[in-house]
């Protein structure tokens, strides 16, 4: 089997962005779930679609969130900037 030293370089930065992101995809889940076990203790039996809209509303946001208080990892860094093509 020949192997590529471009297969290596592109594992290599999967893998950097998996270490990246793991510890905010952890983050995140455990958020959901606490949001869903606090919108049950203060509502009630949450409907499935209440459930969702909070998971998903979450999931959102969380990226967003995290890029705002500087602590987001490269991959979520985005140099988006509307007005500078306009000029």
């Amino acid at each position: 089997m020949v192997t590529f030293e471009t297969d290596n370089i592109c594992m290599t930065a999967l893998k950097q962005k998996i270490r990246q992101l793991a510890p905010h995809w952890a983050a995140m889940f455990v958020l959901m779930i606490l949001l869903v076990v606090i919108g049950e203790s203060i509502i009630g039996s949450l409907l499935i679609w209440q459930s969702t809209a909070l998971i998903v509303a979450t999931a959102v946001a969380y990226p967003v969130v995290v890029r705002y208080l500087g602590v987001a990892p490269e991959t979520w860094q985005t140099n988006w900037n509307p007005t500078a093509g306009s000029r």
